[in-house]
């Protein structure tokens, strides 16, 4: 394909690690595709795979990305389709020597050419970036980095669409990065094949506005749906998202006929007020993204139309995700039965935490919740109870702990089971047993200077 293709498509086929393993095979099968785009990381996802790489040095990736490329490779081999992922995670090397390995059991592997962006995994550089005067300050906060340093698990600067085009440029049909920005895996395509200049910024937001709706998957089309909800249609076989983007910068966000879910004015913009922040300036590494310029248009028939996008020059900074240990919790629970269901669990509460408070056991919190009883109201539904809750035929009681002593975590853990027979009548539902101590990990967002961070580009 080249600049003068009047229509690109770039399918959406994941949205988060875990997200439905049958969608990228479909997307590749069930219609016209050029692209083929596979979102999976998120900020607490970088944390996991770097204790994964820790183990072995050659994990750290989302290794569901291997399978799903194992049902879309004829595809890529036979039809053209280009594949963008951010699977990489922490060691996009391993991953595309993982889906090479796939590519060689299918004989395909001399019809792939991979390519491997790196750079984005500022871990082994952090102390020498916090001498340099880059303190990596708390963006909530202000506090530095260096509070935490010690506890740090990840860093990873978020990278934009250039390496993605790069790579595009230099022949790849798929493409792995580590922790680029949800939306240049959609923009970079487009960008690519548009020829769109860096600094043609209303082209530049509108790649970065067709990524964010197709980013989250089938969340844009009917998926995790608020409007009319119940009338959504087939969820079992819901379609995921497709951009079929234009030269001018609009676009169409669809989905292949015959599939379930629907795409309309109101799924997209649900979709499109996810993790907004400003929305006169929506910042990427790219561009600055005015979502109030966007204008949408029914087409119907699953079709709406964006256009009217706006955007301004991207700033001098780069977002870094940092995940760092942030103590350890516990979660228990115990089931209360009629009659007097609240009052049994109300009173099992203050019975636990007076024994708690017996042993001298330190936590940052302890937090109570009466799940039956409006627990997603907390005080306000125990100040003044409702006839309703009277009488109620049984309430979960859900203790969590939270604390920096593992220790004081796993007693807690000893103190909940004994209610069982030392507490009120009619308790059960003590499933699973004993809780599970668990480590917390925190998300640190700071800003970098981009002058510090270099990608590089690497296509087999």
């Amino acid at each position: 394909m080249s600049g003068t293709t009047k229509v690109v498509r770039v399918a959406a086929g994941q949205g988060f690690w875990g997200d439905w393993l049958e969608a990228p095979r479909r997307q590749v099968e069930g219609g016209p595709v050029d692209y083929l785009m596979l979102d999976y990381l998120a900020e607490v996802t970088m944390s996991i795979l770097q204790k994964q790489k820790e183990r072995d040095p050659k994990m750290g990736y989302a290794r569901d990305f291997v399978g799903a490329m194992e049902g879309v490779m004829p595809a890529v081999a036979g039809r053209g389709v280009k594949v963008i992922a951010n699977a990489g995670g922490v060691n996009p090397v391993a991953c595309a020597a993982a889906v090479r390995v796939a590519a060689r059991k299918l004989g395909l592997d001399d019809r792939i050419r991979i390519g491997v962006i790196t750079g984005d995994d500022i871990l082994p550089r952090l102390d020498a970036l916090l001498a340099a005067g880059h303190p990596l300050r708390n963006m909530d906060t202000g506090a530095p980095l260096s509070d935490v340093r010690d506890r740090v698990l990840s860093a990873n600067a978020y990278i934009g669409s250039a390496p993605i085009v790069e790579a595009l440029r230099q022949g790849a049909n798929i493409v792995i990065t580590g922790r680029s920005t949800d939306t240049a895996l959609t923009m970079a395509p487009l960008r690519h094949e548009f020829g769109w200049k860096g600094d043609d910024w209303n082209l530049m937001a509108a790649g970065i506005i067709a990524g964010h709706i197709i980013e989250c998957g089938a969340q844009c089309s009917g998926g995790n749906c608020l409007w009319d909800w119940r009338d959504v249609p087939s969820l079992d076989d819901v379609g995921f998202p497709i951009v079929e983007g234009s030269a001018d910068g609009t676009f169409v966000v669809t989905k292949h006929p015959n599939t379930g879910g629907r795409i309309t004015r109101q799924t997209v913009t649900e979709q499109l007020v996810y993790e907004m922040g400003d929305p006169h300036a929506y910042i990427t590494p790219d561009v600055t993204a005015d979502f109030t310029s966007i204008k949408l248009e029914d087409l119907g028939h699953d079709r709406v139309r964006v256009y009217g996008i706006t955007g301004a020059p991207a700033t001098d900074k780069l977002k870094v995700s940092i995940a760092y240990e942030a103590g350890f919790k516990a979660v228990g629970t115990l089931v209360y039965s009629w009659p007097d269901a609240l009052e049994k669990a109300q009173a099992a509460d203050r019975v636990l935490r007076a024994r708690l408070d017996r042993l001298k056991l330190k936590f940052d919190t302890v937090l109570t919740e009466y799940i039956g009883a409006g627990a997603t109201h907390g005080a306000l539904a125990r100040r003044e109870r409702p006839s309703w809750m009277r009488d109620l035929p049984e309430v979960q009681l859900r203790v969590g702990v939270r604390g920096p002593d593992r220790a004081a975590v796993e007693r807690f853990t000893r103190e909940i089971a004994p209610m069982i027979l030392t507490g009120p009548p009619s308790v059960t539902g003590f499933a699973g047993g004993r809780p599970k101590v668990e480590e917390i990990v925190a998300y640190w967002p700071a800003l970098i200077d981009k002058s510090v961070i270099t990608t590089a580009v690497e296509v087999a």
